[in-house]
């Protein structure tokens, strides 16, 4: 099997997105081709050799081959004819925009070619804060209660501090605050709207239960990761989510009842079955009095959340080995044909 791992793209999590295809290179033990997209949506073959920080950084990507997406795969520019890049799976690393709100998606499908990650549908519920929640409610899974803020209908909100506000369309805890008072809300939300137009305001909750669950769903049954408790300070905020999986080590599982295991199992399964089908996510949750409360949809997440997984490898073999191609309808034009054979042609 030889895995075509697309990360990069014109997004806000570009830089996340190159970290985890460099992660990818030292975990996934299996013939990798990697394909990066830059800002300007360009995409090269990255020698794997070169998968570094640096070839990024300072442009030098620009230096290798470039390709262009067509029906059946990508393709290497060639003055001969163009030449095809060998993969049998694509893997969509995109985080953020591009990646996650389905872009990526929609073009693979539309060109034919098998990958893991989540479907258009999927990458669109799952992008949006606001859509997540009402998602999750459609489901029977409980989120966090919650308030939605607008740039162009800004309203005077009865806000309860504290609070926390996040960018509705936005992930690694970019343009989050925790608000103690009038004053530092007025700030977060000019923070917060520099990156997306729609908030999500939440009460704020001090020293919140919080668990990360990662898996997928292979031959109708589920494969789940261990259960991990996140360290962090008031919030899980950037550094801690990066500089950790950054370094792909692997971490203990949380010490939780078996009986908290399974609710958190049991809302995973809710959220995942069956329109995550084909992809590897992490879900975050919440645990309050002993309930669970979804907080987020990770539908490509850091570096794939290898570090929860005993046999990372083997989950992405077994899992690629059960993805089918869009089905594709026939076409055959007999209703063209029957207007055709008749007069007043059409």
């Amino acid at each position: 099997m030889v895995y075509g791992i697309i990360f990069g793209a014109n997004s806000y999590e570009h830089e996340i997105s190159i970290v985890s295809a460099v992660v990818l290179k030292k975990v996934l033990k299996a013939q990798k081709k990697f394909i990066f997209c830059d800002d300007k949506k360009e995409f090269y073959l990255i020698d794997e050799a070169k998968m570094n920080a640096k070839t990024f950084s300072s442009g030098a990507y620009k230096k290798e081959k470039q390709l262009i997406l067509k029906q059946g795969g990508f393709f290497i520019k060639n003055l001969l004819g163009d030449k095809k890049v060998e993969v049998d799976m694509m893997i969509n690393i995109v985080h953020g925009k591009d990646g996650e709100d389905g872009k990526i998606a929609a073009l693979l499908d539309f060109y034919g070619l098998k990958y893991i990650g989540p479907r258009l549908e999927a990458s669109v519920l799952s992008f949006n804060k606001i859509f997540t929640k009402l998602y999750a409610k459609s489901v029977g899974v409980k989120t966090l209660d919650y308030k939605v803020l607008n740039l162009h209908q800004d309203k005077n909100e009865n806000i309860n501090f504290p609070c926390i506000l996040k960018p509705a369309r936005l992930g690694s805890s970019i343009g989050i605050s925790i608000v103690k008072n009038e004053e530092d809300f007025k700030y977060a939300k000019d923070i917060a709207y520099e990156f997306d137009d729609d908030i999500v305001v939440e009460n704020f909750i001090s020293n919140i239960k919080e668990y990360n669950l990662a898996g997928c769903m292979i031959n109708d049954e589920f494969c789940f990761s261990m259960i991990e408790e996140p360290k962090k300070n008031e919030i899980l905020d950037f550094e801690q989510k990066y500089l950790g999986f950054s370094e792909s080590n692997k971490i203990s599982e949380a010490d939780i009842s078996e009986e908290l295991k399974q609710k958190l199992k049991d809302n995973f399964s809710k959220i995942y079955n069956p329109l995550f089908k084909g992809a590897l996510i992490r879900c975050d949750f919440f645990v309050i009095d002993d309930e669970v409360y979804l907080n987020e949809i990770n539908p490509n997440p850091g570096s794939l959340a290898n570090y929860l997984f005993e046999d990372f490898t083997q989950i992405i073999n077994t899992l690629a080995k059960n993805i089918n191609l869009e089905k594709q309808i026939k076409i055959d034009y007999k209703f063209l044909h029957n207007i055709n054979g008749q007069k007043g042609k059409l």
